[in-house]
């Protein structure tokens, strides 16, 4: 084969893994998040792989059924917990009368009004401020928002009944064998690298599984020390909880995250006070609450995720932020959330392959 021939058939391989990606894009999704969940649930599968009754062993199979079984039911307590709080959190929220907390801020309405006036930044007056935060908190807290959001979420169910049996399908097979995914690679490659493929993808498989139960375990402190900080202040239960688990659903995204977890509560805490003294009650529960999330930021980050990077991308906390950076600038929070699973996956395959670059061995040298 000429050099003409090979790129053209390696164009044409690119072009073909393009159009599949592209038009079975939700196949490929439900295979990753299989692969996903079958990392995070392997330990509990090899566990019962363990069990012995008697004569009987569990056979693999068998273990899958039942991690599998366990899990779902696990995350159906979650959601028929979760679903009724959240649900009457937004109802509470839609209830809010806008004007009530556009006259609690009033105060402050004025004084920035002042500064802004003295910067010659603003001329106008206060009550067109006041009008833009009524139409942006009517628009957050707006009744029909929420009833088109549910009424959106029905009209999902039937797309998440076919990923719900999809991914358990895909899922079961990649517990009941574990190294499946592996053979479907070797599969591909050619004899002569067969050895360095498995290789490859063990490392892979080591510490992705590593990756995703620390950051499962990361979301759950979060979510844990946020709801118990909220609910010292007196937030109540049910606001605690949600301020809660939005902290640590978006502790996912990297550096983002949390700010964004930060704006939210801030929110919260001044719908939910509307009928509140800004100066007297609001301001200094939003102080609070800020240093609940910061402290749990810091326990976070100096703590928890250290552990997590050290133990899965063994790799330096700026080279960590830069590789975070410049996939939130290429795919901005889905690269974000990806950038470390992938970033690991090719120092793996860069190590294997191209060891013998300097650079290669100083970025690989730990794992």
């Amino acid at each position: 084969m000429n050099k003409k021939t090979k790129y053209i058939l390696i164009a044409v391989i690119i072009i073909f893994v393009s159009l599949c990606t592209w038009f079975l894009f939700n196949v490929i999704a439900y295979v990753i998040i299989g692969l996903v969940l079958s990392l995070v649930l392997q330990p509990i599968t090899k566990l019962l792989n363990k069990i012995k009754i008697w004569k009987f062993q569990f056979p693999k199979f068998l273990s899958a059924i039942v991690t599998l079984a366990i899990f779902w039911s696990l995350l159906f307590l979650f959601f028929r917990f979760l679903i009724p709080i959240v649900a009457s959190e937004a109802n509470e929220i839609s209830l809010i009368d806008p004007s009530k907390i556009v006259k609690s801020l009033d105060q402050p309405i004025q004084q920035v009004t002042n500064i802004l006036s003295n910067l010659n930044i603003y001329t106008g007056n206060e009550t067109n401020i006041s009008e833009v935060i009524v139409n942006r908190v009517m628009g957050i807290v707006s009744l029909s928002d929420f009833s088109m959001f549910f009424s959106s979420l029905a009209n999902v169910i039937g797309s998440l009944f076919v990923a719900f049996f999809a991914i358990t399908f895909i899922t079961f097979f990649f517990l009941k064998d574990d190294r499946l995914f592996i053979k479907l690679f070797i599969a591909f490659a050619s004899v002569e690298f067969e050895l360095e493929v498995k290789h490859v993808m063990l490392s892979i498989k080591k510490l992705l599984m590593r990756y995703f139960l620390g950051i499962i375990f990361d979301v759950f402190v979060v979510f844990v020390l946020t709801t118990i900080g909220m609910f010292i202040l007196g937030l109540g239960f049910q606001h605690a909880l949600v301020l809660g688990l939005v902290g640590g659903l978006f502790n996912i995204v990297p550096y983002v995250g949390p700010i964004i977890s930060i704006l939210f509560g801030m929110l919260i805490g001044i719908l939910t006070h509307a009928d509140a003294d800004f100066y007297i009650e609001v301001l200094p529960l939003l102080s609070w609450m800020l240093l609940v999330y910061v402290v749990v930021d810091i326990l976070d980050a100096t703590l928890i995720q250290p552990y997590i990077f050290s133990n899965s991308v063994k790799a330096h906390p700026l080279e960590v932020f830069l590789v975070i950076l410049s996939a939130g600038t290429l795919a901005g929070v889905p690269g974000m959330i990806l950038a470390i699973p992938t970033y690991t996956v090719l120092r793996v395959i860069a190590k294997e392959f191209f060891y013998q670059f300097k650079i290669v061995k100083k970025l690989t040298e730990k794992i």
